[in-house]
């Protein structure tokens, strides 16, 4: 009988390429010709398979069903230190099948769920009524309409993770929202209610019986001009305001993560309430937005203002949380920016002849924490006061469905040591995406 081979031990670089090569083989190019399909017979639903997912429609267009998703295999590598702040990893970061349709021309819908490890399985479930462009109306779980980053797709983002204001704006709620655009798009506004979530975080059920208002209007000011060269520019503000009074067993604050996903903040936590610091009265939140797309050219910049009263046993405090983030990206060929990414125009697979796009990136960050949350409220040998870092990115974009990232990251920290400020974070990230 033969032995076995000699070689037994396939490397994570090995079998992520062996991964990557298989799914460029099945993606199919979007610049390939679609063949026409045939009209359906009357009352007959016809199916189509395209790079954007398999849609099912009824033969008077009234109903429309598409399955799609994504997946997301990331690799994190911080600096080989034996005092590191975060573990060399490989991990699926996101596996998201999405169910999204049209009912009787009137209604969309939406179902996001999450089979990653340690995240909520349900990320949105909502139902939105359109009977035009400029009016409509979503009820369910999805994003609050107040941080620019947060709202991009996480297909979309330039980086691997988002910037830390991304920290201080909700993730997911519960609620019903006005929104729509005007002037064919030359401004978009939004108005809702929402149960109310900590920043950074997602909420599904309201737990202090109040509610936040969260706004915000963005404007392309130079569309209405017809100034085609300055058509990508977006301006933008957005706020929110609420109440909030957390439990010792639910406090309303979560903690600020790094963009290597490590945590540099967190209140102080003990026995009951008299021991752990909570949500306890107003929270308001605003940011100042604005992106600019011009060919090949991209840049994003964003400002978040949190401001959130707590307690601790019989002490109260008005704490104000700020953080702010300025990217630049440059697609060297094969491409535009955009917000909503980029879309290659001579893609890469088995029967195009491009090699996709590719785009540079740049970015810089800061949060800094209000000096008055120290020592009482958080314990300054653990909770750094300020973090602030910069990175680099290069993605590679085979086609409309696969993408392939390289990112790197340093951040500093003011403070969150015993002696002096917590170790410095470098991170070397990866990223093998498959979207339909």
């Amino acid at each position: 009988m033969a032995g076995p081979p000699p070689h037994r031990c396939i490397t994570p670089l090995a079998a992520a390429l062996t991964w990557l090569c298989a799914s460029v083989a099945l993606a199919q190019a979007p610049s390939t010709p679609e063949p026409v399909p045939t009209p359906p017979a009357p009352g007959s639903v016809s199916v189509r398979a395209t790079s954007e997912g398999i849609s099912l429609r009824s033969a008077d267009n009234a109903l429309l069903l598409k399955l799609r998703g994504y997946v997301q295999m990331d690799g994190r590598f911080f600096e080989s230190r034996a005092d590191r702040p975060g573990s060399t990893t490989l991990l699926i970061r996101r596996a998201r099948p999405l169910l999204e349709g049209t009912l009787f021309s009137l209604f969309d819908f939406r179902l996001l769920v999450d089979f990653a490890a340690n995240v909520p399985p349900l990320w949105d479930a909502y139902l939105e009524f359109r009977p035009r462009k400029e009016v409509r109306v979503r009820v369910g779980k999805f994003r609050p309409p107040v941080g620019l980053e947060r709202n991009q797709s996480g297909t979309h983002t330039l980086f691997i993770e988002r910037a830390l204001p991304t920290d201080l704006v909700p993730n997911r709620d519960v609620g019903v929202m006005v929104h729509g655009e005007l002037k064919d798009g030359v401004v978009s506004y939004a108005l809702g209610a929402f149960n109310g979530a900590a920043d950074g975080a997602s909420a599904d059920t309201n737990l202090d019986d109040s509610f936040d208002l969260a706004a915000r209007v963005f404007a392309h000011p130079f569309r209405a001009m017809g100034i085609a060269s300055l058509s990508g520019l977006g301006l933008g503000i957005a706020a929110s305001r609420g109440s909030q009074f957390g439990s010792a067993s639910t406090t309303g604050e979560a903690p600020l993560r790094s963009m290597g996903q490590q945590t540099f903040f967190i209140f102080r936590t003990g026995n009951g309430l008299g021991e752990t610091v909570v949500a306890h009265g107003a929270h308001v939140r605003w940011s100042p937005q604005g992106y600019l797309y011009v060919g090949p050219l991209g840049a994003m910049a964003e400002y978040v203002s949190s401001t959130q009263e707590v307690s601790l046993g019989e002490q109260h405090a008005r704490l104000r949380f700020e953080s702010w983030q300025a990217s630049a990206s440059y697609v060297l060929f094969g491409g535009k920016a955009a917000y909503d990414g980029v879309k290659p125009t001579a893609p890469f697979g088995p029967t195009a002849e491009g090699w996709g796009a590719v785009e540079l990136g740049a970015r810089m960050s800061e949060l800094r924490v209000d000096p008055d949350a120290f020592p009482v409220y958080a314990d300054p040998t653990r909770a750094a006061r300020k973090a602030h870092g910069w990175g680099a990115v290069a993605n590679w974009y085979l086609n409309s469905n696969v993408r392939v990232a390289t990112s790197y990251d340093h951040t500093e920290y003011e403070g969150g040591a015993v002696e002096g400020a917590r170790l410095p974070e470098s991170v070397v990230m990866s990223r093998f995406q498959v979207s339909w």
